[in-house]
């Protein structure tokens, strides 16, 4: 519950940033043309990182031989125990 409140005290803070930049009558005209957009830019870097992470896992994905050997033999054991109830499993 905790990690709730600490979202949502981070947003609530950001969004509060966000109104007090729209609201404020001393910025240029530059970032006045930029504010508006701010939550959209956040939202694609959100989306570029998460898109970088998963890729980066993806390349660094470990492989697991010992769990290969593991399914195989409960792959085996299941098509012997399908066998002996009298199912035929096709073998390629």
């Amino acid at each position: 519950m905790k990690q709730v409140f600490k979202f949502f005290g981070v947003v609530g803070t950001l969004i509060a940033t966000w109104i007090a930049l729209l609201l404020s009558p001393e910025l240029s005209p530059a970032f006045r043309l930029v504010v508006p957009y701010l939550p959209v830019y956040a939202l694609v870097a959100l989306g570029c990182y998460g898109l970088g992470m998963v890729g980066y896992g993806l390349m660094v994905f470990p492989t697991c031989p010992e769990e290969g050997v593991l399914l195989q033999k409960d792959i085996d054991e299941a098509k012997a125990f399908l066998k002996q109830k009298g199912i035929d499993v096709a073998t390629q």
